[in-house]
């Protein structure tokens, strides 16, 4: 694509990606010529993201020279194969489910689509601060060969970065994100959940600068980013954890705690920062915390002796 081949877009979901990512291509110069949904739940959105861009059926939007399909993941592969028969050869056809690569979309591509799978990993509002969130974004790229030069210009008229993802990977790097980004919001409200009834209010205050900290330093050097009693090999501490949160925070807390207590006692073991069998007695002690005796306060759990 040259900066000169502007193209007509024709947007299908309304929710909240595809008409920050519509309007993203529009800024580049791209038509936006329709946006189509089963539902008109996200009209605000949509005006306030792209005025003056009719809504139009779905059938509609594959007379389009590029049809940007921004759906649920489930909801991908049904969808192509009901408007398949739409399709028009050389017409671009891009999904932006992080789950699925091009196999998704191969009976349109039978037709003639050129189909290119365009995940950006980030979360979105459905508002314009995500298109400031855009520049600098990484977006994964699966595309034919041929059409790598197309994805790439398209990404980076977006304002983002192209990492290509082959076919065979999409699952796990969708598994990947999901894992980080979603189960962190899980941990990071347990753990405010269970700071709110030591501190109140002051609870995202006492936990910010430790959490971002613990994030940088996972992300620079994962493999000594590990702190606090697990990384000590202190038992005792990890079993008074587990008693308190099972009494004060909830089961599904303390469940938690236990089950990255013990994954993060064998990655600890495997760095050779933690001895083998005191890595084992954490994860026994998080198995059945009443069963293991807490170390003395004079005993070092490495095996040596505290000063």
């Amino acid at each position: 694509m040259s900066s000169a081949g502007r193209l007509d877009v024709a947007v299908v979901g309304a929710g909240r990606v595809g008409p920050v990512l519509g309007a993203a291509l529009r800024a580049g110069g791209h038509r936006v010529v329709g946006v189509a949904a089963r539902s008109r739940a996200g009209a605000d959105r949509v005006g306030a993201l792209l005025p003056d861009v009719p809504w139009i059926e779905v059938e509609e939007a594959f007379a389009a020279d590029l049809v940007l399909l921004a759906v649920p993941d489930d909801v991908l592969g049904p969808l192509v194969a009901r408007y398949a028969p739409h399709v028009r050869a050389g017409q671009l056809l891009v999904h932006t489910c992080g789950l699925h690569g091009l196999d998704v979309l191969a009976p349109a591509a039978q037709r003639g689509a050129l189909p290119l799978a365009l995940h950006p990993a980030m979360t979105f509002t459905g508002t314009s601060l995500d298109r400031e969130r855009l520049h600098g974004a990484v977006v994964a790229v699966t595309a034919p060969a041929v059409l790598h030069p197309v994805a790439d210009s398209l990404v980076r008229e977006w304002g983002a970065t192209p990492v290509p993802v082959a076919e065979t990977d999409r699952a796990l790097y969708h598994a990947a994100l999901a894992h980080g980004a979603n189960h962190l919001v899980t941990l990071v409200t347990q753990a405010l959940d269970a700071a709110r009834a030591v501190v109140g209010e002051a609870a995202p205050d006492l936990l910010r600068p430790l959490l971002s900290a613990a994030l940088d330093n996972a992300l620079t050097s994962p493999t000594t980013a590990l702190t606090g009693p697990v990384a000590r090999g202190d038992v005792g501490t990890v079993v008074r954890h587990l008693d308190v949160l099972e009494a004060r925070a909830g089961t599904d807390t303390a469940l938690v705690y236990a089950t990255l207590a013990a994954v993060a006692a064998r990655r600890a073991a495997d760095d050779d920062r933690l001895a083998p069998e005191v890595a084992q007695r954490l994860q026994d002690a998080v198995r059945s915390p009443a069963a293991t005796p807490a170390p003395s306060a004079t005993t070092d759990p490495t095996g040596g002796e505290l000063p």
